[in-house]
């Protein structure tokens, strides 16, 4: 976005808190306090155990559709920053917190998250129990809610109602709402930060081409592609499997992304296409996406995982890896067996068992359910992205390659 939208510290006088509601289809009522925009919004309402990134979490097309709650109380302390979006703007419909600070202190910030939030007409509510409002969440499952910071609708009775006839996320193909409208190419590595601070390691040369499918890819991702050494061209989520292979790309990735991948038309004909002769990568939607594509069925989970501290265990090795992941659906293992497809499930959540990783024993594909590129969370599981570069440096050489053997960190 433009540096015009981040205001120098200060800017804008600070002014009594207007009242808040959040409102669940089940009939819940939370008051507090409005930050952000004044405005209604309605969305499935879900939490996220981070406690930091904010500003990451904020700017993750994956929460398009969604009410994010953070469980971390204090909200709001390091302020905003353009090196920190992971999009073009925030896409989720609604901020829960506890406690919001309004003036940040932190040498980055170029704004307040209160600020920033208005910008983009994204409303926020703090002050509310949190932790009443999770556990309703966690016991009964994610729920529609409306959020209104419009102090003229503030009828109970009213929202309550407009909660139960949005409809949920099932069905939605939220993925048109987030992708790029166009193709382009994306150079930016890592950030390096102050000079002599964080030193970037050299990068391979950019010898292989990468096509990356936009289903509402964060930022970070794109950077740790080209840290090895990838020209990467990002394409929207309608582009056809011919238009992908005239670009002659050496590999195709599958980006993260929002809502239902069941209800993404058209995506899952182009990967099973392209898998016939391109290496594949995907991460969290994109792993959904290609596990549809491989015969699979995908299903929706109670509340999901949101949050920078689950553990995921490579089944090849046992190690335990403290994963960032973001995603309200899951691969179906049993609808994997059934479709007959070489697979294997390669990595699973230690919480509740559901599957995290998947490998073709036969062709170079693989993915993970989590975000290997983190922000925000733990490094654990970078090396995803080294695994990939060989399994395309291994297939673009004419070598033998499958998913299975770079899943399991055997291609050599």
């Amino acid at each position: 976005m433009s540096s015009g939208a981040f205001l120098q510290l200060g800017s804008r006088g600070r002014t009594a808190r207007r009242p808040a509601l959040l409102v669940l289809a089940d009939g819940t009522v939370y008051r507090g306090s409005a930050f952000g925009a004044e405005s209604v919004q309605s969305g499935e309402v879900i939490f996220n155990t981070s406690m930091t990134g904010y500003q990451e979490i904020v700017t993750d097309p994956s929460y398009a559709g969604q009410i994010v709650t953070m469980t971390y109380t204090q909200i709001g302390n390091v302020g905003v920053n353009p090196e920190d979006e992971e999009s073009r703007r925030p896409f989720l419909s609604g901020f829960v917190i506890k406690e919001l600070f309004e003036e940040p202190s932190n040498w980055r910030a170029e704004g307040s998250l209160d600020d920033y939030l208005r910008d983009h007409a994204i409303p926020g509510i703090s002050g509310i129990d949190t932790r009443s409002l999770v556990r309703r969440i966690r016991d009964h499952g994610a729920q529609v809610g409306v959020l209104s910071t419009d102090p003229e609708r503030q009828d109970e009775a009213e929202l309550v109602a407009l909660a139960r006839r949005t409809p949920g996320l099932d069905g939605r193909d939220l993925v048109s709402e987030v992708t790029c409208t166009e193709a382009y190419e994306w150079v930016e590595g890592l950030w390096a930060g102050v000079d002599g601070q964080v030193p970037r390691a050299s990068r391979p040369e950019a010898s292989l081409h990468v096509v990356a499918y936009d289903f509402g890819v964060k930022k970070n991702i794109l950077r740790l592609l080209v840290e090895q050494g990838f020209r990467v061209t990002v394409v929207p989520a309608t582009t056809s499997a011919d238009s992908v292979l005239a670009l002659n790309p050496d590999g195709v990735f599958l980006s993260n992304g929002p809502g239902d991948p069941a209800a993404v038309e058209g995506v899952r004909e182009a990967v099973r296409s392209l898998a016939q002769t391109k290496p594949l990568f995907g991460i969290c939607l994109g792993h959904q996406i290609l596990g549809l594509s491989l015969g699979g069925e995908t299903r929706k989970l109670k509340f999901g995982h949101h949050g920078a501290n689950q553990p995921g265990q490579d089944l090849s090795t046992g190690k335990v890896a403290i994963c960032a992941e973001n995603h309200g659906y899951a691969v179906d293992k049993d609808s994997l067996d059934r479709a007959g497809e070489p697979v294997e499930v390669t990595h699973v959540n230690l919480n509740d068992g559901t599957v995290e990783g998947l490998a073709h024993l036969e062709k170079p594909l693989f993915s993970v359910q989590y975000h290997p590129e983190a922000s925000p969370g733990p490094h654990d599981a970078s090396y995803f992205f080294q695994r990939f570069r060989q399994m395309v440096e291994r297939h673009a050489a004419g070598k033998p390659v499958t998913g299975a053997s770079i899943a399991r960190g055997q291609a050599d």
